[in-house]
Order: structure tokens, then C-alpha cells, then sequence
């Protein structure tokens, strides 16, 4: 079944997504400043790509300040509009029957997208 969701998620959108963050993250990481928020828009990529089957989960390792700073920088710079976005598609999905597993995909992508710092992809 994961497979399947998969399939149609790419088919219907989720391929021009990925290459939006992939994009995104490359041009952040032009910048030796902007690498650590590019390669969060790799992980978000990764998980727009392929969502059914993966889990997000805050990993203890690396909360601290640091990330705490990062995800306040990632929310003012677009986290927020990002994460607002998901909510919406979510609330759109949830209306339809069919709609609900890709609803659920949209709440796990936007929350990686609120706060991605001191979060994985499993």
C-alpha cells in the first residue's frame, strides 16, 4: 500500500516538490552561512519524494540552543508559509474520503517544515 501512495504522490505533485526543495537547498548551500538550512531542505525533499512508510521523530542529540536559534531563523524565513501551506492541503484532503492518507502525509511534512532542526527521517 505504501508503494502505491508513493506512485501517486509523485504522479500528482510530489516530484516537482522534492525538485523545488532540492533546488532551494542548493542554493543555499552556494553560501557557507546558508549550508545547515540547505541540507534541512535535502531532508525535506527526501521525505517529499517518498512519505508514505517514513516517520518523523525529534532525535535527542542535537537539541540545544543551537537548534533552537536555527529553527527560529527557518520559520522566519519561510518555515512558517511552508508549514501553513501543508496545514491547508491537509484541511483540503481531509474533506474527501479518499483523501486521508495524503492528508496525514501532509501533517508529517508539515511538521518537519515548522521546525526541521533536531528532527529525522526514519
Amino acid at each position: 500500500m505504501n508503494f502505491i501512495g508513493n506512485i501517486i504522490w509523485l504522479v500528482f505533485g510530489g516530484f516537482l516538490a522534492a525538485l523545488g526543495y532540492v533546488f532551494g537547498g542548493l542554493m543555499l548551500c552556494l553560501t557557507i552561512v546558508g549550508i545547515p538550512w540547505g541540507m534541512q531542505c535535502f531532508k525535506m525533499a527526501s521525505l517529499m519524494l517518498w512519505p508514505f512508510g517514513k516517520k518523523v521523530v525529534s532525535s535527542g542529540s542535537s537539541v540545544g540552543c543551537l537548534s533552537i536559534f536555527c529553527n527560529i531563523i527557518w520559520l522566519l524565513s519561510g518555515g512558517l508559509c511552508t508549514a501553513i501551506i501543508h496545514l491547508v492541503f491537509a484541511a483540503l484532503f481531509f474533506i474527501t474520503i479518499i483523501g486521508i492518507p495524503f492528508a496525514r502525509q501532509h501533517v508529517k511534512l508539515m511538521e518537519l517544515s515548522f521546525m526541521p532542526f533536531g528532527k529525522s527521517v526514519i
